[in-house]
């Protein structure tokens, strides 16, 4: 990726049943940043200092990422798997976000499963970090792990919103 894709990217809000969602991607299409917020800034200071945009261009639609976000709040629980996700960070909490993405919906994991599927059994507080360092919510559907016993745990987003998306899913 160039340093130029680097400097710009692009950002749009959209409504969904559980407040305004908002999504920032690169020039390449993929998502850097995404969450439950009308706040563009909120979400730019999640994005990586190597991935981070120096400019934020509005759009009304961002195409096929705006349509996925808008499909799956309607009930189309795959529109989001093939849209691409770019996060930086280090080699295990990056291995966690792709792990992240192929927990299907509808079946959630305790921290400890996900810390398993993630190759570090004993790392339960890593696999939790990952889920509260993930820039990508939804895309990277972090609100899939749960404590063990079933209690939604932390989302950044809020646990009434953790909870909608859990019983949307199911």
């Amino acid at each position: 990726m160039t340093d130029t894709a680097l400097r710009h990217a692009d950002v749009a809000t959209v409504p969904t049943p559980i407040g305004p969602f908002t999504t920032i991607i690169d020039g390449d299409g993929a998502v850097l940043a995404s969450g439950w917020t009308g706040d563009a800034g909120t979400l730019t200071g999640l994005i990586h200092a190597t991935l981070r945009p120096t400019e934020l261009r509005q759009r009304d639609s961002l195409g096929a990422v705006t349509q996925a976000v808008i499909d799956y709040h309607a009930g189309d629980l795959t529109a989001i798997d093939a849209i691409p996700v770019r996060q930086q960070s280090g080699e295990f909490l990056v291995h966690a976000w792709e792990v992240l993405r192929k927990v299907p919906a509808g079946e959630p994991v305790t921290y400890t499963e996900f810390a398993g599927l993630s190759g570090r059994p004993a790392a339960t507080r890593a696999a939790a970090n990952a889920c509260a360092r993930n820039s990508a919510a939804l895309f990277v559907p972090c609100h899939r792990v749960l404590r063990i016993g079933g209690a939604l745990g932390g989302f950044r987003w809020g646990l009434e919103a953790k909870a909608w998306l859990l019983a949307h899913e199911a």
